[in-house]
This record gives structure tokens, C-alpha cells and sequence, in this order.
């Protein structure tokens, strides 16, 4: 990895977010304070904020789902992906747009699942087969 990333983000309840993070996604806690607490997400840095009021987020029509228009995740190595999808499955989480293949057959073909936290932010994880296909446009 060239250079992690760094995401804050608006949660309207720390301690649920906690317990989303690590015990439903998997990450580690790093710092922490009363009102913001940071997680390792595969290897990037996340902050959780505690606000206290929520913004309602547009959505955006992509390959035939509404998609969220502000949301975040990562793109995993394709067994990976699919590790994960288990691993939510086990959890019953409530998808947001379930497991799925997106652009089949078409440049950008790709796994692509979206859960909500606690808060409602909206997370996706997606793989590509070939992951040469990321930023690949024709």
C-alpha cells in the first residue's frame, strides 16, 4: 500500500459504532476520545465523530440499484470479497444492496455489496476479477 487514507465520518452513537466496526467488519480500535474514536480498516485510518444531528444522503441511480451518493469502503482481492460477504451473512446484516455482480459482461464487471452502519453511512466493498479492470474505461 503507497499511502493509507484517512476518512472522518458522522456517527450519532459511539458505542454502537464501536461494536459495528470490530465485531461485525473486523477492525482494531486505535485512538480514541469521548467523541471521536478511530479504526484500522485494512489498513487505513477511519474516524468516527459524534454529531448530533445526521444529514439525510441523496442516492444515485448505478447499473439499476440506488446507490447512495456519499458512501465509502474498499476494494478487495476477489476471495477476499467474497470472505467478507460470509462473514456478513453470519452476522445477518440487513443489506443495503445485497451481493452482486455489477456491469456483467461489460468493461468494470465487479462483486459489489453495501451495508449501512449504525448510522446509516452507507459502506461498499467491491472486487474485480481482473483487478486490472479498476481504472480500465474501454
Amino acid at each position: 500500500m503507497d499511502s493509507p487514507f484517512h476518512l472522518a465520518f458522522p456517527v450519532n452513537d459511539i458505542e454502537a459504532t464501536r461494536l459495528f466496526y470490530t465485531e461485525v467488519i473486523g477492525c482494531s480500535i486505535g485512538r480514541e476520545a469521548e467523541r471521536w474514536i478511530d479504526f484500522n480498516f485494512f489498513g487505513h485510518q477511519i474516524s468516527a465523530h459524534l454529531v448530533d444531528s445526521l444529514e439525510t444522503v441523496p442516492t444515485n441511480p448505478v447499473d439499476g440499484e440506488t446507490v447512495p451518493a456519499r458512501h465509502f469502503g474498499l476494494v478487495l482481492e476477489w476471495n477476499a470479497w467474497h470472505d467478507l460477504v460470509e462473514q456478513l451473512n453470519k452476522k445477518e446484516v440487513n443489506y443495503l444492496i445485497k451481493p452482486t455482480i455489477r456491469f456483467e459482461g461489460k468493461v468494470g464487471e465487479q462483486a459489489t455489496v453495501f451495508i449501512n452502519d449504525p448510522s446509516g453511512n452507507a459502506l461498499e466493498f467491491k472486487s474485480f476479477k481482473d483487478p486490472e479492470q479498476l481504472f480500465t474505461t474501454k
